[in-house]
């Protein structure tokens, strides 16, 4: 399995409101050679760490692609760009994050590419959608599943957007 991570928690006169953020990149990544196979509900979540900026929408697509990890990551990163994500710090409010969490069983620590997501465990709104869509998956270095995972975030508020 393969899993992108999708979040927002800013405006746009572009694409309005952060749920539809989340939607076009969704739209912009299933053009860059990448087949949507699941996706998840959206959910609103406080950010993190905590701060005074607006809470996040976030959702999680599992995909299939002929692209190795390293050419997934920079076509999301692509799709980032042409959103208008500008990185100026750590954490801060965004118009789209798009993350690789996780390529099929590939395990890579480098100053590019950490797989799978370094902190991936310990975000409810990573877990949540990962457990909607694929309940058995289990983490690559550590053979725990996503259910288990999720069942020891209980001190994170994850609230699911109805449709």
């Amino acid at each position: 399995m393969i899993f992108i991570g999708i979040g927002s928690n800013l405006s746009t006169e572009t694409y309005g409101p952060p749920i539809a953020i989340c939607e076009a990149a969704i739209e912009l990544i299933s053009k860059n050679h990448v087949s949507i196979v699941h996706r998840s509900s959206w959910y609103e979540t406080a950010p993190l760490p905590a701060s005074e900026q607006p809470n996040y929408t976030n959702g999680v697509i599992a995909v299939k692609t002929n692209l190795d990890s390293l050419q997934l990551l920079n076509k999301l990163l692509s799709v980032e760009r042409e959103m208008g994500r500008q990185r100026s710090e750590p954490n801060a409010a965004r118009i789209i994050d798009l993350d690789l969490l996780s390529y099929n069983a590939e395990i890579i620590e480098s100053k590019i590419l950490t797989l799978p997501h370094p902190r991936m465990m310990e975000r409810a709104f990573v877990v949540q959608p990962i457990a909607e869509i694929a309940p058995a998956w289990r983490h690559p270095l550590t053979g725990i599943t996503i259910t288990e995972i999720l069942a020891g975030l209980t001190d994170q508020d994850i609230k699911l957007i109805p449709a």
